[in-house]
């Protein structure tokens, strides 16, 4: 066992992700000593597998369209938002040497479209900044109001005027957000709700033979509502995308969108409808118009394929969906093409997910930094709180003005 005293102008953050990572930069510019500290063998890693297939940073869409994606907790994120806007995020970028654009569909990525590059300049500013970075540093919880670290050495002990918390939720275990950190929280009474999935896949319960025939195919040009979410009219809102059939159910961009309330929904009761309109572009009129004309001696598959272009996986969820009598009947068929009922039973593990909701209560918390109210001096950021939000960016720009947030607030801390 070692202990290392520390003076009071020094902080650590526990959590190499982006969060962590920023409050470190805040601390730091700050004139603050920070030592950061991960289990894993190098910082980032979930960050890095994020952007793997395109480094998704932020949104262009107006302010108040963006701070409406998250949903129940706006009034609580809009306060990070403010303090790191998204066109601050870009500037960030800008500063750190990498070009952005933005995409057709709003999105803000790096020109290089990779994670590697944004990372690799911003821990070489972080060290020049004096940061010091501890790797395979597990945090344990505290022992005798110090800081306890499992290390490839042993037990070590540290201390510091102030304690930034940034260790993610509980999805991708592999890369270091496990949710191991909740019992360490509750044990020191600190309100945590379920860490449950969000941005995540759903079991359907396919039969066997649409799975082995169908799993893995793409569904585009699709649009997706949720039964008991309905608009300001009462009927389903579709939202237009595109998801994946899988062997057990379903998940893509589209299911993310609206993974919230369909995990809602399951955990009330036990299951959750989704209505897939199949032919967004079409009204129903057409739709019908073009199911009841006069088909001769094809059968109806062929009549579909070759009037409305219903084929493949299309083709098939209409049989898995439908009963004989409903796909018999022209109005109901049409009816279906365009609201398809598809029960889902459950959402995929947690730690399939792309994020985690729950955590870390605002109400534990004293304001947007994030100082834990049961432990004075000790501050959560990003994913350990309990807010959530769809891709497209408002992942990563909470995460960040969460992490600004309370590194300014454990700066603030160091100073009164």
């Amino acid at each position: 066992m070692s202990r290392v005293s520390t003076p009071s102008r020094h902080a650590i953050v526990i959590g190499g992700g982006p969060a962590g990572l920023m409050a470190a930069e805040v601390l730091a510019a700050g004139g603050v000593q920070v030592d950061l500290y991960d289990a894993m063998p190098s910082v980032g890693r979930k960050f890095l597998l994020a952007g793997k297939g395109g480094m998704n940073i932020t949104h262009a869409e107006d302010a108040g369209a963006f701070a409406g994606r998250y949903g129940a907790r706006r009034a609580e994120v809009t306060p990070w938002l403010d303090g790191f806007t998204p066109q601050q995020v870009r500037d960030w970028i800008h500063g750190l040497g990498i070009d952005t654009f933005v995409g057709s569909s709003g999105r803000v990525f790096p020109l290089e479209m990779k994670a590697a590059p944004l990372l690799r300049a911003w821990l070489h500013r972080l060290r020049e900044a004096g940061v010091r970075f501890h790797m395979r540093h597990r945090w344990l919880g505290w022992r005798d109001g110090a800081l306890l670290f499992a290390t490839p050495d042993g037990e070590r002990l540290e201390q510091a005027g102030a304690t930034v918390l940034a260790l993610g939720g509980a999805s991708w275990a592999r890369l270091g957000s496990d949710g191991a950190w909740v019992p360490l929280l509750r044990e020191k009474s600190v309100e945590v709700a379920p860490l449950v999935p969000m941005n995540c896949g759903f079991d359907a319960d396919w039969s066997e033979h649409f799975a082995s025939r169908h799993g893995g195919a793409p569904l585009t040009t699709v649009a997706l509502a949720v039964e008991g979410a309905p608009g300001p009219d009462g009927t389903p809102v579709f939202r237009k995308g595109q998801f994946v059939v899988t062997a057990s159910g379903i998940e893509g961009s589209l299911v993310y969108a609206l993974s919230a309330p369909i995990r809602d929904a399951i955990a009330a009761q036990g299951r959750a409808t989704v209505w897939i309109d199949l032919l967004p572009d079409h009204s129903f009129e057409r739709v019908l118009a073009e199911v009841t004309h006069p088909r001769g001696t094809r059968s109806m598959a062929s009549h579909l394929q070759s009037r409305l272009g219903i084929k493949g996986v299309k083709s098939g969820l209409l049989h898995e969906c439908l009963s004989k009598d409903a796909y018999a009947d022209p109005v109901r068929l049409a009816q279906a093409l365009k609201a398809l009922p598809l029960v889902l039973v459950r959402a995929r593990p947690i730690d399939e997910a792309i994020s985690s909701g729950g955590g870390v209560r605002f109400e534990a918390m004293e304001g947007a930094g994030g100082m834990l109210r049961a432990l004075p001096g000790v501050f959560v950021a990003g994913e350990m709180v309990d807010w959530e939000a769809p891709t497209g960016g408002y992942l990563l720009t909470a995460c960040f003005g969460s992490g600004r947030a309370a590194g300014s607030a454990a700066l603030e801390w160091l100073s009164t």
